[in-house]
């Protein structure tokens, strides 16, 4: 098996976007490329598209070829489309890792895309009801909204967590995608005003929820010892894990432990020959403000039914226990769903290049992490990264 390195990457300005499914890949397939030396379209030999709903938010089904085209690359050796629900661009990660570790592919890129703003947006409501299990969730009107509210109902009950520490989520998150280009979200919010926006799912609100999102990100990965051909920084994915337990609703252990999300963390620690207590930056995945509380105590970042405290104490912030969603996660930067994992692995390798902005800068970080969960956080994904290869 071979070591492997991430060289480089580039994204669309995640947001309600005028441009199409097309123009989004090849918006972010042109920054990828530019983010590149000495590498051209020409050079890569496998591709990974992770998208999530394209049949029915763009109708289109057979879209890694149409990437290939788009982005003037020639696949000889991989070619496929990965669908996990809001995990489908980690999972075209793992794959194009894979590849390049074991030698099926020399340089591979993974690229995520979604396009979730058709004409109408009841359609693009139903298609996300999709992801539940629409026989047995979705005629109890379960969606997303739904099962993170009743997560949060429950976590509130069992930990006496509040409104006002959810709300200090999205207020972390939109002040770091506030100085984020590529964010949806270019401003700033109050704890007052989550509270005050219209309720969606009782107790959340509005601005406890992350947004749809047009969107596209990509990055190459190449075996680590030709990595410094193309990058002076590149980056290396050094451990991971993933964990599904069950998918209908009433079936999950728990809702206030996330228990695959426990069982990835300790197989990513266990294979990055890493801990918690190493992780400078987390990337996780926060579609709603009680899901980052959640992933806080998952991840262990902090004990069981303390969440709630750990962001109320600044802990999550920059400059405290760990710098959770320095990007602004979700909330503040989108969620399209096929490439938000693949912008968050972007975002790591810019702070480790330094190359963010100073107010959301994570200094002197050496170890990152990817998360993402799908579906009713049934399944999680991590992927661990380092500046060195190990």
């Amino acid at each position: 098996m071979r070591k492997v390195a991430v060289v480089g990457g580039g994204a669309a300005k995640a947001d309600k976007r005028e441009a199409s499914w097309r123009d989004l890949v090849q918006e972010a397939g042109k920054a990828m490329f530019d983010d590149v030396d000495n590498m051209s379209p020409k050079d890569v030999d496998s591709i990974f598209v992770g998208a999530a709903q394209p049949e029915r938010f763009a109708f289109l089904t057979y879209v890694a070829p149409l990437v290939a085209e788009y982005i003037g690359v020639t696949p000889r050796k991989v070619l496929a489309r990965t669908e996990l629900a809001c995990v489908s661009g980690q999972a075209a990660i793992r794959y194009a890792w894979n590849c390049v570790a074991t030698g099926m592919s020399d340089i591979a890129v993974a690229i995520g895309v979604e396009k979730m703003y058709p004409p109408d947006m009841a359609e693009a409501q139903t298609s996300m009801a999709c992801v539940l299990d629409r026989e047995w969730d979705g005629v109890n009107s379960i969606s997303a909204p739904p099962f993170f509210a009743i997560t949060a109902q429950r976590h509130m009950y069992e930990f006496g967590t509040t409104k006002e520490q959810m709300a200090l989520v999205s207020v972390k998150n939109h002040h770091y995608s506030s100085m984020n280009p590529l964010a949806q979200f270019q401003k700033e919010v109050t704890v007052e005003a989550v509270l005050k926006s219209p309720v969606v799912a009782p107790p959340l609100n509005l601005f406890d929820c992350c947004p749809m999102t047009d969107g596209s990100a990509g990055i190459i990965l190449v075996p680590a010892e030709k990595a410094k051909k193309y990058t002076d920084t590149p980056m290396y994915p050094i451990g991971s894990g993933q964990c599904a337990i069950g998918n209908v609703i009433n079936n999950l252990a728990s809702l206030t432990e996330w228990i695959p999300l426990k069982l990835a963390a300790k197989e990513a620690w266990r294979t990055a020959k890493t801990t918690k207590d190493d992780v400078d930056i987390a990337e996780v995945h926060d579609c709603f403000t009680i899901s980052e509380i959640m992933e806080y105590e998952g991840l262990e970042f902090c004990e069981k039914g303390k969440g709630g405290k750990f962001i109320e104490e600044g802990s999550p912030y920059i400059g405290g226990k760990v710098a959770v969603n320095p990007s602004g996660g979700i909330m503040g930067c989108g969620h399209p769903l096929g490439a938000t994992s693949i912008y968050h692995t972007i975002e790591i390798l810019r702070q480790f290049r330094g190359d963010v902005n100073k107010g959301r800068y994570v200094k002197g970080a050496e170890i990152g992490i990817q998360h993402s969960l799908s579906g009713a956080a049934n399944q999680h994904s991590i992927i661990v990264y380092g500046r060195e290869a190990k």
